[in-house]
């Protein structure tokens, strides 16, 4: 049977049936998790399932995404309706979930033509992250939602034995070295918020024409902590025209348009609109970007595992060891 097939027999389950005709359609831009897009009788859905292969641990967390969507969707109006979730992988051979599909673009590393200079792109993107951050998890049912306490030394031992499972025969000595800057871990600066944990722009659907947000997308790893290491896992991406040339590649985000703000810039453009004090992100940047590093890693690790296809990936292990180089350098410098 197929996928389509097995869907279908599953549907009836939730109350839900096809569209007559409906086909999977595969929705572009992810670089991990599969996105596609279906008919069913009640209107338009996004089948969303992990990546094909052995997955890192806590990676594409689809119960943790759909508890987040059901919770969310009442209280805040970027997160899409969760419409149902399989946890028998029986029925596709993973874990799945159907969302409410939105209409919408994502932007990742290059501006799409006719849009100008894409500014109004910034301003969107920060507003949806504070507008995130402003929301009372409890209030919205997820107070219990991940444990804060204790979140940056708990996330840099979870990118550390990461690392070390992508690297199986030893660190190299540039991870090495990062993490042992890192170890003297600074304390969280303000009270917890709901964190997305991924939230750049391609992470967001938006209008055209307007670039105001409609969707707010991929929340398989959202959780608890301090606002600031959203804000700087959004920085990690951000890419200056005086960085080095080899993480240019990384083209996550259109940073590097001309007009573009740089990360102090774009740090205290969120203060502004957030009315919050993140205190100093030189650490939370480093731990972002060695996260980046480690993740681009491991999709590295699964192209050459062959559970990935693309051509893309085949430079993942280079960028991966550039990002890190460059998260040391500033890192020892005391900058973004």
């Amino acid at each position: 049977m197929s996928d389509l097939e097995r869907l279908a027999a599953w549907l009836p389950t939730q109350g839900l049936a096809l569209a007559p005709g409906a086909v999977l359609e595969r929705l572009g831009g992810g670089i991990a998790n599969r996105n596609e897009g279906l008919m069913l009788s009640s209107g338009p859905a996004v089948l969303r399932r992990p990546p094909p292969g052995a997955l890192a641990a806590g990676a594409s967390d689809m119960g943790r995404e759909a508890r987040v969507l059901a919770a969310l969707a009442p209280h805040f109006p970027l997160a899409p309706r969760l419409i149902a979730f399989c946890d028998d992988e029986a029925v596709l051979g993973t874990k799945f979930q159907l969302i409410e599909r939105r209409d919408g673009v994502a932007i990742a590393g290059t501006l799409p033509p006719g849009i100008g200079d894409g500014l109004a792109l910034v301003e969107t993107t920060l507003q949806a992250m504070a507008a995130l951050h402003a929301l009372d998890p409890a209030a919205v049912g997820l107070g219990n939602l991940g444990k804060p306490e204790g979140f940056h030394a708990r996330q840099l031992k979870g990118w550390t034995a990461r690392a070390e499972a992508v690297w199986p025969d030893g660190l190299p000595d540039a991870v090495a070295a990062l993490i042992a800057a890192l170890a003297n871990v600074p304390a969280e600066v303000g009270a917890p918020v709901l964190l997305h944990m991924d939230l750049k722009p391609d992470n967001l659907l938006v209008d055209p024409a307007s670039l105001r947000a409609r969707a707010m997308i991929d929340w398989d790893m959202a959780t608890r902590g301090p606002r600031g290491f959203d804000l700087a896992i959004l920085l990690s991406y951000w890419i200056e025209p005086c960085d080095p040339d080899d993480v240019k590649s990384l083209m996550a985000v259109p940073s590097l348009t001309p007009g573009w703000p740089g990360r102090a810039a774009v740090a205290a453009r969120y203060a502004e609109i957030s009315e919050h004090d993140v205190g100093d992100l030189v650490w939370p940047l480093g731990l972002a970007r060695l996260r980046l590093g480690v993740a681009w890693m491991q999709l590295y690790r699964k192209w050459q595992r062959g559970e990935m296809d693309g051509a893309r990936y085949q430079g993942f292990e280079t960028l991966a060891l550039a990002i890190i180089d460059h998260a040391a350098e500033q890192f020892r410098k005391g900058a973004l």
